[in-house]
C-alpha cells in the first residue's frame, strides 16, 4: 500500500547538512495498523511527512500503490501532533471541510459530519468553536475531520501524546472502533511502548537517523483492553523486548 524505499532526508542548517533519516526502507500492507515507535529525534515525524507527500526525500523513493508519491494524495489523511482546526469554523463546519473541498452537496456533507461528530462523542458541541473546546475535544474533532475525507490510508503523528492518561485511553479505543472493519491502513507514530502494543498489528522501532532496530508482528487478539493487557504475559514480554530495544538504541 505504502512504502519507503531506501529514503534519506537531509536538512540544510547554514553550511551544514543535518541527516534526519538515512537509507530507510519500510513497507506497509493494505488494511494493517502499523505503529512506529522511537525516541524523540529519531526521524519518526520526518518519515511521516514524507509518507504524506509533504516533503520529498533527498534520495530514495516513496511509493503509494506501486506509483511514485510526488506530493500530497487525496487518499492519504494526516493527523498531526498539533491542532489544525480552523478557528473561524465551528466543530461541524470543521468536520465538513474535506467534503466541502470535494464539492459534496451541503445536505450530504452535513449528514456525514453530524454522524462523525456523534461517533467521536462530540454531540451537543457541533456549534462550538475550537477555542471553546478542551484539548481532548479538539483531538476528537480533528479525528472526525480526517475520517470525513474517507481516506484509504491514515497517518497519525503522536496525536494523543499531550493528553492525560485517561483521555488518551478513551481516544485510543475510539480510534480502534473507527478503524476495525474499515479496511483502512494506519501508520501511527508514538514514543509510548504501551500505546504501540495496544494499537498495532506490527511495531517498527526506529533508532538514530531512522535505523530500523526491530520490526515485530503483534499477535495479541483484538479487541484489546489496556487494563487486561497489562497483566497478559505476552504483553509483558513484548513490552520488555521493546523497552530493551529502545535502551540499546541509546548506547
Amino acid at each position: 500500500m505504502l512504502a519507503a524505499d531506501a529514503v534519506t532526508k537531509q536538512f540544510a542548517k547554514g553550511d551544514e547538512a543535518i541527516v534526519a533519516l538515512r537509507e530507510l526502507s519500510v513497507s506497509i500492507a493494505e488494511g494493517s495498523f502499523v505503529t512506529i515507535l522511537g525516541r524523540s529525534g529519531c526521524g519518526k515525524s520526518t518519515l511521516l511527512n514524507m509518507l504524506a507527500g509533504l516533503i520529498p526525500p533527498s534520495s530514495g523513493e516513496i511509493r503509494y500503490r506501486d506509483g511514485r508519491l510526488g506530493g500530497p494524495h487525496t487518499q492519504i489523511g494526516y493527523l498531526t501532533q498539533h491542532d489544525t482546526l480552523m478557528p473561524w469554523r465551528d466543530v461541524l463546519r470543521n468536520v465538513e471541510m474535506p467534503l466541502e473541498i470535494r464539492g459534496v452537496e451541503k445536505a450530504e456533507r452535513r449528514r456525514v459530519a453530524t454522524e462523525l461528530v456523534e461517533r467521536v462523542g462530540l454531540s451537543g458541541f457541533e456549534k462550538h468553536y475550537p477555542r471553546e473546546l478542551s484539548g481532548g475535544m479538539r483531538r476528537r474533532a480533528g479525528l472526525a475531520r480526517m475520517y470525513a475525507g474517507d481516506p484509504e490510508t491514515l497517518l497519525m503523528d503522536e496525536p494523543f501524546g499531550a493528553l492525560d492518561a485517561q483521555l488518551r485511553t478513551e481516544l485510543q479505543l475510539e480510534l480502534l472502533r473507527l478503524w476495525q472493519g474499515s479496511g483502512q491502513t494506519v501508520v501511527f507514530v508514538t514514543h509510548d511502548i504501551e500505546e504501540a502494543i495496544l494499537l498495532g498489528d506490527r511495531v517498527v522501532v526506529l533508532g538514530q537517523v531512522g535505523r530500523i532496530l526491530l520490526d515485530r508482528e503483534i499477535g495479541l487478539a483484538r479487541p484489546r483492553s489496556a487494563d487486561e493487557l497489562r497483566v497478559d504475559p505476552e504483553f509483558v514480554s513484548l513490552h520488555r523486548e521493546l523497552s530493551a530495544t529502545l535502551r540499546e538504541a541509546q548506547r
